[in-house]
């Protein structure tokens, strides 16, 4: 998901800071929550058509941001815990194509155990 060059330029911009003392899984996982959360507000209370003004003006510079500092974290903690992300994406997309199959939930978007 991340280049090589990109993964490299996150470790090195933590090590510079002595941040990995800070980057305990459980921290990076609040982290993760906190920075969701923030991405979370910028939709909160607007109307379709606000979000979709959002993702055209200057303030989707904002929104941008808050996706970075969820990705960034989501990389230290796969990092940090020896977690593949492409691998453990991939696996859980084969699994949830057997919780979902497309000729049962097209169009639907209830639970599994809903259907």
């Amino acid at each position: 998901m991340f280049t090589p060059e990109l993964r490299q330029r996150l470790l090195e911009f933590r090590k510079e800071r002595d941040w990995e003392q800070f980057h305990t899984p459980k921290e990076l996982a609040i982290a993760l929550v906190l920075e969701s959360s923030e991405l979370l507000e910028t939709f909160q209370w607007k109307k379709d058509q606000e979000v979709t003004e959002l993702l055209r003006g200057p303030n989707k510079e904002l929104l941008l941001e808050e996706v970075a500092d969820i990705a960034a974290y989501l990389f230290y903690l796969c990092h940090d815990l020896g977690i593949d992300l492409n691998a453990a994406v991939g696996s859980k997309l084969t699994k949830n194509r057997s919780k979902y199959p497309a000729d049962k939930v097209r169009g639907c978007a209830k639970k599994y155990s809903e259907y």
